[in-house]
Protein backbone atom coordinates (compact mmCIF):
# COMPACT_ATOMS: atom_id res chain seq x y z
CA UNK A 1 0.00 0.00 0.00
CA UNK A 2 1.74 3.02 -1.16
CA UNK A 3 0.58 6.23 -1.38
CA UNK A 4 3.53 8.14 -2.82
CA UNK A 5 5.91 10.87 -1.80
CA UNK A 6 5.77 12.54 1.34
CA UNK A 7 3.37 15.42 0.31
CA UNK A 8 1.11 13.19 -0.62
CA UNK A 9 0.82 11.24 2.60
CA UNK A 10 0.75 14.20 4.19
CA UNK A 11 -2.41 15.58 2.25
CA UNK A 12 -4.41 12.39 2.86
CA UNK A 13 -2.90 12.53 6.45
CA UNK A 14 -5.06 15.58 6.10
CA UNK A 15 -8.38 14.35 5.92
CA UNK A 16 -7.88 10.99 8.04
CA UNK A 17 -5.25 11.25 10.68
CA UNK A 18 -6.78 11.65 14.23
CA UNK A 19 -6.51 15.17 15.22
CA UNK A 20 -9.26 15.56 17.93
CA UNK A 21 -7.40 16.28 20.98
CA UNK A 22 -10.57 14.13 22.92
CA UNK A 23 -8.82 10.92 21.46
CA UNK A 24 -5.58 11.60 22.95
CA UNK A 25 -3.84 8.66 24.98
CA UNK A 26 -0.89 8.18 26.58
CA UNK A 27 0.45 4.95 26.44
CA UNK A 28 3.18 2.42 27.15
CA UNK A 29 5.41 5.17 27.71
CA UNK A 30 3.88 7.08 24.41
CA UNK A 31 1.93 9.96 23.53
CA UNK A 32 -0.76 8.56 20.85
CA UNK A 33 -2.99 10.95 18.80
CA UNK A 34 -5.62 7.88 19.04
CA UNK A 35 -6.28 4.81 20.56
CA UNK A 36 -7.53 2.57 17.58
CA UNK A 37 -4.04 1.27 15.53
CA UNK A 38 -3.59 -1.47 12.82
CA UNK A 39 -3.07 -5.21 14.34
CA UNK A 40 -0.01 -7.23 13.23
CA UNK A 41 -0.39 -9.26 10.06
CA UNK A 42 -1.21 -6.47 7.62
CA UNK A 43 2.20 -5.16 6.93
CA UNK A 44 4.12 -8.69 7.84
CA UNK A 45 8.12 -6.24 6.34
CA UNK A 46 7.39 -3.10 7.62
CA UNK A 47 6.44 -1.79 4.08
CA UNK A 48 3.48 0.39 4.19
CA UNK A 49 4.26 1.90 8.11
CA UNK A 50 3.88 5.81 6.73
CA UNK A 51 1.25 4.83 4.33
CA UNK A 52 -1.06 2.90 7.31
CA UNK A 53 -0.31 5.81 9.46
CA UNK A 54 -1.86 8.76 7.16
CA UNK A 55 -5.17 6.49 6.28
CA UNK A 56 -5.79 7.58 10.20
CA UNK A 57 -4.32 4.38 12.68
CA UNK A 58 -2.69 5.87 15.75
CA UNK A 59 -0.19 3.31 15.40
CA UNK A 60 1.04 0.60 13.77
CA UNK A 61 1.93 -3.00 14.47
CA UNK A 62 4.11 -4.74 12.07
CA UNK A 63 5.02 -8.56 11.69
CA UNK A 64 4.99 -11.07 12.80
CA UNK A 65 8.52 -11.08 11.90
CA UNK A 66 10.98 -14.02 12.56
CA UNK A 67 14.55 -13.97 12.97
CA UNK A 68 15.02 -15.88 9.75
CA UNK A 69 13.39 -15.68 6.34
CA UNK A 70 10.94 -17.46 4.98
CA UNK A 71 7.93 -18.26 2.74
CA UNK A 72 5.41 -19.25 5.08
CA UNK A 73 2.60 -21.73 4.14
CA UNK A 74 1.48 -22.49 0.72
CA UNK A 75 -0.98 -20.72 -1.34
CA UNK A 76 -4.04 -20.36 -0.98
CA UNK A 77 -3.56 -19.43 2.68
CA UNK A 78 -6.49 -16.27 2.91
CA UNK A 79 -9.74 -17.10 2.72
CA UNK A 80 -12.62 -14.38 3.77
CA UNK A 81 -15.95 -15.59 4.88
CA UNK A 82 -18.38 -12.55 4.35
CA UNK A 83 -21.76 -13.76 5.41
CA UNK A 84 -19.61 -13.29 9.12
CA UNK A 85 -17.73 -10.42 8.42
CA UNK A 86 -14.52 -12.78 8.88
CA UNK A 87 -11.21 -14.05 7.66
CA UNK A 88 -9.30 -17.53 8.02
CA UNK A 89 -5.61 -17.27 7.22
CA UNK A 90 -2.54 -19.74 7.61
CA UNK A 91 -0.09 -17.83 6.58
CA UNK A 92 2.70 -19.06 8.81
CA UNK A 93 4.27 -15.99 9.41
CA UNK A 94 5.42 -15.30 5.72
CA UNK A 95 8.26 -12.69 6.00
CA UNK A 96 11.73 -11.40 4.53
CA UNK A 97 13.41 -12.15 8.51
CA UNK A 98 14.47 -9.76 11.16
CA UNK A 99 17.15 -8.10 9.52
CA UNK A 100 14.83 -6.81 6.56
CA UNK A 101 12.70 -5.57 8.58
CA UNK A 102 15.05 -3.55 11.02
CA UNK A 103 16.66 -1.94 7.51
CA UNK A 104 13.17 -0.65 6.62
CA UNK A 105 12.11 0.50 10.14
CA UNK A 106 16.06 2.43 10.38
CA UNK A 107 15.18 4.68 7.68
CA UNK A 108 13.37 8.11 8.50
CA UNK A 109 9.47 7.79 9.32
CA UNK A 110 7.08 10.25 8.93
CA UNK A 111 6.44 12.53 11.66
CA UNK A 112 4.54 11.23 14.63
CA UNK A 113 4.39 7.46 13.05
CA UNK A 114 4.12 4.87 16.41
CA UNK A 115 5.31 1.67 15.23
CA UNK A 116 5.17 -1.77 17.51
CA UNK A 117 6.90 -4.57 16.26
CA UNK A 118 5.34 -8.40 16.86
CA UNK A 119 7.97 -11.43 16.80
CA UNK A 120 7.72 -14.88 16.36
CA UNK A 121 9.06 -18.47 16.09
CA UNK A 122 11.21 -19.07 12.65
CA UNK A 123 9.38 -22.54 11.69
CA UNK A 124 12.51 -24.28 11.34
CA UNK A 125 14.25 -22.78 14.91
CA UNK A 126 14.82 -25.82 17.40
CA UNK A 127 15.80 -23.30 20.12
CA UNK A 128 12.74 -20.82 20.35
CA UNK A 129 14.49 -18.47 22.86
CA UNK A 130 17.58 -17.95 20.95
CA UNK A 131 15.62 -16.75 18.12
CA UNK A 132 13.39 -14.37 19.81
CA UNK A 133 16.72 -13.30 20.89
CA UNK A 134 17.92 -12.97 17.55
CA UNK A 135 14.70 -11.07 16.52
CA UNK A 136 14.22 -8.79 19.77
CA UNK A 137 18.03 -7.96 19.28
CA UNK A 138 17.93 -7.12 15.45
CA UNK A 139 14.27 -5.35 16.08
CA UNK A 140 13.98 -3.41 19.39
CA UNK A 141 16.36 -0.54 18.44
CA UNK A 142 13.90 0.65 15.64
CA UNK A 143 10.55 -0.51 17.65
CA UNK A 144 8.28 1.85 19.74
CA UNK A 145 6.93 -1.08 21.84
CA UNK A 146 8.00 -5.35 20.94
CA UNK A 147 5.42 -8.04 21.05
CA UNK A 148 6.18 -11.69 21.52
CA UNK A 149 3.87 -13.12 19.58
CA UNK A 150 3.08 -16.97 21.19
CA UNK A 151 -0.85 -17.37 20.07
CA UNK A 152 -0.67 -17.91 16.21
CA UNK A 153 -2.31 -21.18 15.09
CA UNK A 154 -0.19 -21.41 12.17
CA UNK A 155 3.20 -22.47 13.42
CA UNK A 156 3.54 -25.43 14.67
CA UNK A 157 3.99 -25.62 18.20
CA UNK A 158 3.88 -22.23 18.76
CA UNK A 159 0.68 -22.22 21.18
CA UNK A 160 2.36 -24.25 23.57
CA UNK A 161 4.65 -21.51 24.10
CA UNK A 162 1.94 -20.17 25.99
CA UNK A 163 2.35 -22.01 29.18
CA UNK A 164 3.84 -20.19 31.78
CA UNK A 165 6.82 -22.64 32.23
CA UNK A 166 8.08 -21.88 28.61
CA UNK A 167 6.86 -18.54 28.38
CA UNK A 168 8.69 -17.11 31.52
CA UNK A 169 12.27 -17.60 30.38
CA UNK A 170 11.39 -16.68 26.85
CA UNK A 171 10.47 -13.42 27.80
CA UNK A 172 14.01 -13.05 29.54
CA UNK A 173 15.36 -14.07 26.71
CA UNK A 174 13.52 -11.08 24.38
CA UNK A 175 14.77 -8.75 26.93
CA UNK A 176 18.10 -9.94 27.33
CA UNK A 177 18.02 -9.53 23.50
CA UNK A 178 17.18 -6.27 23.32
CA UNK A 179 20.77 -4.43 24.68
CA UNK A 180 20.43 -1.08 25.83
CA UNK A 181 17.41 0.26 24.51
CA UNK A 182 14.77 -1.02 26.54
CA UNK A 183 11.24 -0.81 24.69
CA UNK A 184 7.84 -1.82 26.48
CA UNK A 185 7.42 -5.46 26.01
CA UNK A 186 4.29 -7.15 25.49
CA UNK A 187 2.81 -10.41 25.22
CA UNK A 188 -0.23 -11.82 22.63
CA UNK A 189 -2.38 -14.48 23.73
CA UNK A 190 -4.95 -17.28 22.23
CA UNK A 191 -8.45 -16.23 22.10
CA UNK A 192 -8.63 -20.15 22.83
CA UNK A 193 -6.66 -20.40 26.31
CA UNK A 194 -9.00 -21.81 29.49
CA UNK A 195 -9.74 -18.94 31.97
CA UNK A 196 -7.47 -20.64 34.17
CA UNK A 197 -4.30 -20.23 31.42
CA UNK A 198 -5.55 -16.75 30.88
CA UNK A 199 -5.17 -16.19 34.61
CA UNK A 200 -1.75 -18.02 34.19
CA UNK A 201 -0.65 -15.59 31.84
CA UNK A 202 -2.15 -12.36 33.83
CA UNK A 203 -0.22 -13.30 36.84
CA UNK A 204 3.31 -13.96 34.43
CA UNK A 205 2.80 -10.61 33.45
CA UNK A 206 2.61 -9.03 36.56
CA UNK A 207 5.59 -11.35 38.47
CA UNK A 208 7.84 -10.69 35.43
CA UNK A 209 6.92 -7.02 34.69
CA UNK A 210 5.53 -6.89 31.34
CA UNK A 211 4.12 -3.60 30.45
CA UNK A 212 1.28 -4.76 28.49
CA UNK A 213 -0.91 -7.83 27.33
CA UNK A 214 -2.14 -8.64 23.60
CA UNK A 215 -5.96 -9.98 23.54
CA UNK A 216 -6.82 -12.05 21.73
CA UNK A 217 -5.28 -13.36 18.75
CA UNK A 218 -7.15 -15.63 16.16
CA UNK A 219 -9.01 -18.53 16.94
CA UNK A 220 -9.02 -22.34 15.75
CA UNK A 221 -13.02 -22.28 16.45
CA UNK A 222 -15.44 -22.64 14.01
CA UNK A 223 -18.95 -22.37 15.97
CA UNK A 224 -21.78 -20.28 15.50
CA UNK A 225 -20.70 -19.02 11.78
CA UNK A 226 -23.10 -18.63 9.09
CA UNK A 227 -20.70 -19.86 6.69
CA UNK A 228 -21.91 -23.06 5.51
CA UNK A 229 -19.88 -25.61 7.00
CA UNK A 230 -19.64 -27.41 3.65
CA UNK A 231 -17.52 -24.35 2.83
CA UNK A 232 -15.90 -23.90 5.93
CA UNK A 233 -14.51 -27.27 5.82
CA UNK A 234 -13.27 -26.69 2.68
CA UNK A 235 -11.15 -23.95 3.73
CA UNK A 236 -9.56 -26.04 6.32
CA UNK A 237 -7.23 -24.85 8.77
CA UNK A 238 -6.40 -21.64 9.60
CA UNK A 239 -6.94 -19.11 12.38
CA UNK A 240 -10.39 -17.27 12.26
CA UNK A 241 -10.50 -13.44 12.74
CA UNK A 242 -13.74 -10.67 12.76
CA UNK A 243 -16.51 -10.68 14.36
CA UNK A 244 -17.46 -13.89 15.00
CA UNK A 245 -14.59 -13.96 17.75
CA UNK A 246 -15.43 -10.35 19.08
CA UNK A 247 -17.57 -11.73 22.14
CA UNK A 248 -14.83 -14.25 23.38
CA UNK A 249 -11.77 -11.64 22.95
CA UNK A 250 -14.06 -8.96 25.08
CA UNK A 251 -14.72 -11.87 27.55
CA UNK A 252 -11.14 -12.66 28.04
CA UNK A 253 -10.12 -8.65 27.76
CA UNK A 254 -12.37 -8.22 30.92
CA UNK A 255 -10.68 -11.31 32.60
CA UNK A 256 -7.32 -9.67 32.36
CA UNK A 257 -7.87 -6.66 33.56
CA UNK A 258 -9.88 -8.09 36.45
CA UNK A 259 -6.85 -10.12 37.25
CA UNK A 260 -3.99 -7.42 36.35
CA UNK A 261 -5.61 -4.12 37.56
CA UNK A 262 -5.74 -0.64 36.64
CA UNK A 263 -1.66 -0.43 35.55
CA UNK A 264 -0.88 -2.81 33.11
CA UNK A 265 -1.60 -2.27 29.56
CA UNK A 266 -3.89 -4.52 27.45
CA UNK A 267 -4.06 -3.87 23.78
CA UNK A 268 -7.94 -5.51 22.94
CA UNK A 269 -8.30 -6.78 19.17
CA UNK A 270 -10.24 -9.22 17.67
CA UNK A 271 -13.74 -8.73 16.33
CA UNK A 272 -13.81 -4.78 16.06
CA UNK A 273 -16.48 -3.98 13.94
CA UNK A 274 -16.99 -0.47 14.42
CA UNK A 275 -16.42 2.74 17.00
CA UNK A 276 -19.14 1.23 18.86
CA UNK A 277 -17.00 -1.83 19.56
CA UNK A 278 -14.19 0.07 19.93
CA UNK A 279 -16.13 2.13 22.14
CA UNK A 280 -17.33 -1.10 24.27
CA UNK A 281 -13.53 -2.59 24.91
CA UNK A 282 -12.05 1.38 26.02
CA UNK A 283 -15.18 1.24 28.29
CA UNK A 284 -14.49 -2.76 29.46
CA UNK A 285 -10.68 -1.76 30.34
CA UNK A 286 -8.77 -1.74 27.31
CA UNK A 287 -5.94 0.49 27.27
CA UNK A 288 -5.48 0.71 23.22
CA UNK A 289 -7.67 -1.13 20.60
CA UNK A 290 -6.38 -3.22 17.67
CA UNK A 291 -8.30 -3.97 14.10
CA UNK A 292 -7.30 -6.05 11.37
CA UNK A 293 -10.49 -7.64 9.78
CA UNK A 294 -13.01 -5.12 9.39
CA UNK A 295 -10.03 -2.84 8.00
CA UNK A 296 -10.12 -5.37 5.02
CA UNK A 297 -13.53 -5.10 4.59
CA UNK A 298 -13.93 -1.43 5.20
CA UNK A 299 -11.55 -0.26 2.83
CA UNK A 300 -8.80 2.86 3.69
CA UNK A 301 -11.68 5.09 4.57
CA UNK A 302 -12.49 2.71 7.24
CA UNK A 303 -10.36 4.10 9.81
CA UNK A 304 -11.29 8.05 9.10
CA UNK A 305 -14.63 7.10 9.61
CA UNK A 306 -14.10 5.08 13.07
CA UNK A 307 -11.89 8.02 14.28
CA UNK A 308 -14.43 9.99 13.82
CA UNK A 309 -17.21 8.60 16.19
CA UNK A 310 -14.99 7.72 18.85
CA UNK A 311 -14.04 11.39 18.80
CA UNK A 312 -18.04 12.26 18.87
CA UNK A 313 -18.25 9.64 21.92
CA UNK A 314 -15.22 10.93 23.81
CA UNK A 315 -16.15 14.33 23.87
CA UNK A 316 -19.77 13.22 24.62
CA UNK A 317 -18.67 11.35 27.91
CA UNK A 318 -16.27 14.12 29.10
CA UNK A 319 -14.70 13.74 32.27
CA UNK A 320 -16.50 9.86 32.04
CA UNK A 321 -14.00 9.27 28.96
CA UNK A 322 -12.28 5.28 29.47
CA UNK A 323 -9.77 7.15 27.63
CA UNK A 324 -6.97 7.33 30.53
CA UNK A 325 -3.31 7.23 31.25
CA UNK A 326 -1.89 3.61 31.72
Amino acid sequence: MALGPRWARRLVARACAPRDPALAVRALGLDLASPLGLAAGFDKDAAHVDALSALGFGFVEIGTVTAQPQDGNPRPRMFRLPADRALVNRMGFNNAGAQAAAARLARARDPGVIVGVNIGRTKVADDAAADYRASAAALAPHADYLVVNVSSPNTPGLRDLQAVEQLEPLIAAVRGGMGERRVPLLVKIAPDLADADVDAVADLALRTGLDGLIATNTTISRDGLRTPPATVAAIGAGGLSGAPIGRRSLAVLRRLRERVGPDLAIISVGGVQDAGDAWARLAAGATLVQVYTAFVYGGPLWPRRVQRDLARRARAAGSNSPLHPC
